[in-house]
């Protein structure tokens, strides 16, 4: 069986609207004590709530640190796809000067930067590279090849504008989800100082010259 985290079990309590609860019951025991009341059982109710004050403060610390550590991890991830993003700029502005010296390219072949002959024999499909060509072919076969290589690179330089519209979208995402958890920080934050804070007036720390009842 999955067990649940403590934010989890306690998720769905209002933190601040179940301690005022529990602070109105504590007012009413002190300011509107019943004449026949038995001290005693008095006692143990004003126990009963501090101890379900000191719950509700220690739920809102654990829901607290919780959600730091999903923030955190949320931040984690964030930080990775911008690294990631910022590798695909990286490539995206060094495909696009490439791309930019193709298009500026002159209009008269000889004029066209070209792999250079070495390299076309290299890379070029072995068809096209056959060495009883004449001159004339071999520079035609030279001019298709640039033209694929230039249509090859202009293919991945959008398939990267695309990854890149894709990490926007998932960091714009993942930013939205952090503000999110960090809203809810800080009002558990707020809710767990205020418990604390009435806890500690509801609840006096014992004079420690005053000596102890002992029972019977």
């Amino acid at each position: 069986m999955t067990m649940k985290s403590p934010s989890d079990q306690h998720a769905h309590l209002d933190f601040y609207t179940t301690a005022e609860d529990v602070f109105d019951k504590l007012r009413a025991l002190v300011e509107q004590p019943q004449a026949n009341a038995d001290a005693a059982a008095l006692h143990v109710h004003a126990m009963a709530l501090i101890g379900r004050l000191k719950f509700l403060n220690r739920a809102a610390n654990t829901a607290t640190r919780e959600k730091k550590e999903a923030t955190g991890e949320a931040r984690q991830e964030m930080d990775q796809s911008h690294l990631g993003l910022q590798n695909l700029l990286y490539e995206k502005r060094h495909l696009e000067r490439e791309i930019e010296k193709c298009r500026q390219f002159a209009s008269i072949y000889q004029d066209v930067p070209l792999h250079s002959l070495e390299d076309f024999m290299e890379l070029a499909p072995e068809e096209a590279r056959r060495p009883d060509e004449d001159e004339h072919q071999l520079m035609l076969n030279r001019l298709s090849f640039e033209l694929a290589e230039r249509q090859r690179l202009d293919r991945k330089r959008r398939d990267l504008l695309k990854q890149k519209e894709d990490l926007l979208k998932e960091s714009k995402a993942k930013t939205a989800t952090m503000e999110n958890v960090k809203s809810q920080i800080e009002l558990l934050i707020k809710t767990a100082t205020e418990v604390q804070k009435k806890v500690d007036d509801l609840v006096p720390v014992p004079n420690q010259s005053t000596p102890t009842p002992t029972g019977n």
